[in-house]
């Protein structure tokens, strides 16, 4: 089967390579081979391709930034999504699309069913959600797969970041007000392909979909165990939300009920804690090469 994969540079898309079984053809698109910020590039890319499924990665994520840079946000998490849709629509081709917890408010005091209303409070999750939108108008075959927190040993996220601030300071300030289930690189990875090779053999498969790590945790209970696995030893403030002000909004609780893919897909949500462990391994092998 011939996978198109858009943001093969990604956390998620990197695994995606890393992970796929040698039986599938991934066909990574990077950015100098297909620019999602023009116009029809992606729509292009997806007719030249041939493909069985198409499984997008790609994101602008940079949640702070997208506030002074809406629309490069837009163009990238909801433009070109949109157009990847209406392509899949026309070949008949069902497409993977990855989106996230920041769709919603945080509001809630349950962990979010795949149904709940939408209220994103950024210019990133306003901009991932009208992606959603638009996959779902789209007329093509789709499955959107939110993800929350998502770490690993490349790109930029949280855990190397906490890293990096507990050598350079040995002091942190992390909020402790915001709860979410971090998500694993890897085994976002191992779900895209999951749902892709679903959907690609039965179409009844199409909809929204939530996963994430099994175990709910807080910021600064994260960068705790971080520090812990890294044999860093840190003054670890943890503060209020109101305390760290930034540009964007965030849910101050964006915990994603994933029974839904369990049920259908038949794999739990993964331990973050064994993961995260892995990681730190890889990035010390890494840092010592």
């Amino acid at each position: 089967m011939r996978v198109l994969l858009f943001g093969p540079g990604g956390q998620v898309g990197t695994e995606v390579r890393r992970r796929a079984p040698s039986d599938l053809d991934i066909v990574a698109l990077d950015r100098s081979r297909c620019d999602l910020t023009a116009s029809g590039a992606a729509s292009t890319a997806i007719e030249a391709a041939r493909c069985d499924v198409v499984l997008n990665t790609s994101a602008y994520t940079a949640v702070d930034k997208a506030e002074s840079e809406p629309e490069a946000a837009r163009r990238v998490n909801a433009e070109a999504p949109a157009e990847m849709a209406r392509a899949c629509s026309r070949l008949g081709i069902p497409l993977v699309h990855l989106s996230t917890d920041y769709v919603f408010d945080g509001e809630s005091l349950r962990p979010y069913l795949e149904t709940d209303a939408t209220n994103p409070l950024g210019v990133y999750g306003a901009t991932k959600r009208e992606g959603e939108e638009a996959v779902a108008a789209s007329g093509a075959t789709y499955a959107i797969l939110r993800l929350s927190w998502v770490f690993s040993s490349h790109g930029s996220n949280f855990v190397k970041t906490m890293r990096r601030i507990g050598r350079e300071h040995g002091a942190a300030r992390v909020v402790c007000d915001q709860r979410g289930r971090p998500t694993p690189a890897a085994h976002a990875a191992d779900a895209a392909l999951v749902v892709a090779l679903a959907l690609a053999n039965d179409r009844s498969k199409a909809g929204i979909y939530h996963f994430a790590g099994a175990e709910t945790t807080t910021w600064a209970d994260f960068a705790e165990r971080v520090f812990a696995l890294s044999r860093l030893s840190v003054d670890l403030a943890r503060i209020a939300t109101s305390a760290y002000p930034t540009p964007a909004r965030r849910p101050k609780y964006s915990v994603l009920d994933t029974t839904k893919f369990t049920r259908t897909f038949g794999a739990p949500a993964p331990s973050w804690r064994p993961a995260l462990a892995e990681v730190i391994a890889e990035l010390e092998s890494m840092e010592a090469a």
